[in-house]
């Protein structure tokens, strides 16, 4: 496979010069290992993969063994599988610190867990920087291949699959290792059949409200056992909760989060459709490159920027609202149409309501113009180049 670089390697390599330790949190086969390795290719690194049993044996004793490593960067991977490391790693990281050597010692890679983010926050308070690595967006393959990076989704993978059946079938493996063996690790009550219907259920809608009382009767399940299902999802980062605008407006407000599945390709896999044919063909099509368009915008805004959508009982909508501080939003519209696109009267009173300071219609299309009443109209690769500059960033 071709190497793609990814846009996180320099926040990951300026993370590494100012903190002791960086966790590196993500999907499997979202390309953390790669990430890693290429990072330690210009520095002194050693590599322990504690899926390993072999590596887990080198580090039955693991305060010896690692300060054996003090002059290296040391990479773990998947390090939730030992979570009694980060004790140590405590201690390690004091003395470093205290010998003046205290930055760039570990990189932690892993699943995003509540067990990981427990352990690390309570033994390495202080210590740790986080940085989050999600499938391909594109800014990273390029605006060029949005159909495909939509239709296959962005785990490497996948997108780098030789035909539309390798990538199928990728992903289809993908779906099955996580419901077999990853998430049984994380919660070994889950049934890998209740929670494959889950997931596609998930599919099949798309950026609707959750309906947990709905989605329960349908899986036959407990409520409160259905909110654990899907916490797990959200927690490995599978799933994106979108919380709902919330400011007072005087308006009867849907409250429901919105759930959308991170990556595109996992999702028109499982409802079994193969190619961009296929997805252009299928109802679900509107709601993907939704959750599609949103996923690749949130990966280049600013982190302090806050995602939510807003929607009143009455219609007015608004796809995605980003706020950057008090009193400075934009509202975002997305449309899947290469034509230009209106939006509608009920996106117009959502900016009344929310005081967007922009209003902005994202769409398949390749040239800017703005509309009447001020409404921006913008392709996604441009929207997207205009956060990275927000954020004070380079593709």
């Amino acid at each position: 496979m071709n190497y793609l670089e990814r846009r996180l390697q320099s926040s990951i390599e300026s993370a590494l010069a100012e903190q002791s330790a960086v966790g590196l949190l993500g999907p499997r086969q979202v390309g953390k290992t790669t990430l890693a390795r290429r990072i330690a290719r210009d520095r002194r690194a050693v590599y322990f993969d504690l899926e390993n049993p072999e590596d887990q044996a080198v580090l039955s004793d693991p305060r010896s063994q690692l300060g054996v490593y003090r002059d290296r960067l040391v990479i773990l991977d998947e390090v939730q599988r030992m979570p009694g490391l980060f004790q140590v790693l405590r201690g390690l990281i004091d003395e470093y610190r205290q010998a003046g050597q205290g930055e760039g010692r570990f990189l932690l890679l892993g699943s995003s867990s509540p067990e990981l983010l427990k352990q690390t926050a309570e033994s390495l308070a202080g210590r740790i920087a986080y940085r989050e690595l999600m499938p391909l967006d594109l800014g990273e393959t390029g605006d060029d291949d949005a159909g495909r990076l939509w239709s296959r989704g962005g785990f490497p993978g996948a997108w780098l699959a030789a035909s539309e059946r390798g990538s199928f079938t990728w992903r289809r493996d993908f779906i099955r290792t996580y419901l077999e063996r990853d998430i049984p690790f994380f919660d070994a009550r889950l049934p890998a059949e209740a929670l494959r219907r889950l997931w596609t259920m998930l599919a099949h809608a798309q950026g609707a409200p959750l309906n947990a009382a709905r989605l329960a009767s349908a899986l036959s399940l407990h409520v409160r056992t259905l909110q654990r299902y899907v916490d797990l999802l959200v927690d490995l980062l599978l799933v994106r909760r979108l919380p709902p605008w919330s400011g007072n407006v005087g308006k009867r407000l849907v409250r429901a989060p919105r759930l959308y599945l991170r990556d595109s390709g996992v999702a028109h896999a499982l409802l079994g459709l193969r190619t961009l044919e296929d997805v252009l063909a299928h109802p679900v099509a509107g709601g993907s490159w939704e959750g599609f368009a949103i996923e690749n915008l949130l990966a280049v805004a600013p982190s302090w920027a806050q995602p939510f959508y807003y929607r009143t009982r009455a219609g007015a909508e608004v796809d995605l609202v980003l706020e950057f501080d008090p009193g400075r939003r934009w509202a975002i519209e997305i449309k899947r149409s290469v034509s230009a696109p209106t939006p509608s009267r009920g996106f117009h009173i959502a900016c009344t309501d929310i005081g967007a300071a922009r209003r902005i219609v994202v769409y398949g299309g390749a040239r800017r113009f703005l509309q009447a009443g001020g409404t921006e109209t913008i392709p996604l690769g441009g929207l997207m180049d205009e956060l990275v500059y927000e954020a004070g960033e380079t593709v």
